[in-house]
This record gives C-alpha cells, structure tokens and sequence, in this order.
C-alpha cells in the first residue's frame, strides 16, 4: 500500500448520478454495484426518486455505451418491477433497446442458458444476462 494514497469511493444515490459517473471516465462494474447497494439498503420511499431522472445516454460517448444504455433501462424497470415502483418513461426510449442481441458471455454454449433465464427487462431490449444479474452478496 503506497502511503499518502486516497481511495476515491463513490456511490451514486440514483441511476442518472451513475450515468454521469460513467460519462466523467469511472469504471463500470464497481460503479454499478455500489448504486444497487445503495438502492437496495434505501428506504422504500426513498427508492422511486433514486430511478426516476433520466440518465444520460452514453453511447458514442464511452466503450460500450450503447450496451449501457440499454442495461441502465433494463435495471431501472427491473427494480420498478420488483419493488413495486412506477416504471419510469425514460425506460421506453428507442435508444436504450439494442438493436443486435447482446451476451454477457462469448461462450456459446452458455448463450442460450442466458437467453432462456435473463429477466425480461433486459430480453426486452437484446440483452442477455444471467437471472441474478442485479443480486448482491
């Protein structure tokens, strides 16, 4: 460990602020996770306004951002949906749905396994991920 070194630790409090996150250059993976444990420790009334505001849209604007676009839709109606929330607008925009499928593997042999168990939010728009795709430990 070098001494004198910050750890930047960033956790976004709803989808647009993960968004802007992304669009000013911080990693994906870990970003995404800190939003779901925020969303996920969140007091239920607090949940709606954490998935309402529109994100930005990134693709052209980052590596893959049109795969994020779509997977930030996708989680946002996913968590609407099983929290019982309202399903916010933005979701329906065209440019959040891929228009070529899109895996979370390059094994094929596991691309139908993915077709079959990824949450209908994401087959929505031609994603396919695993049907805990938004689980934390």
């Amino acid at each position: 460990m070098m001494m004198g070194t910050k750890t930047a630790f960033f956790r976004p409090g709803s989808l647009h602020e993960y968004s802007q996150a992304l669009a000013n250059g911080n990693p994906d993976g870990w970003v995404l996770g800190e939003f779901l444990d925020a969303f996920y420790e969140a007091p239920p009334n607090h949940r709606q306004n954490m998935i309402e505001q529109e994100p930005e849209l990134l693709g052209g604007k980052i590596r893959n951002g049109d795969v994020t676009d779509a997977y930030i839709a996708a989680t946002a109606e996913y968590l609407a949906w099983h929290f019982s929330l309202l399903t916010p607008d933005w979701t329906q925009d065209s440019r959040r749905i891929m228009k070529e499928p899109w895996f979370a593997t390059d094994i094929e042999g596991l691309k139908t396994l993915l077709a079959m168990e990824s949450p209908a939010a994401f087959r929505r728009r031609n994603l396919f991920v695993s049907q805990n795709a938004l689980s934390r430990a």
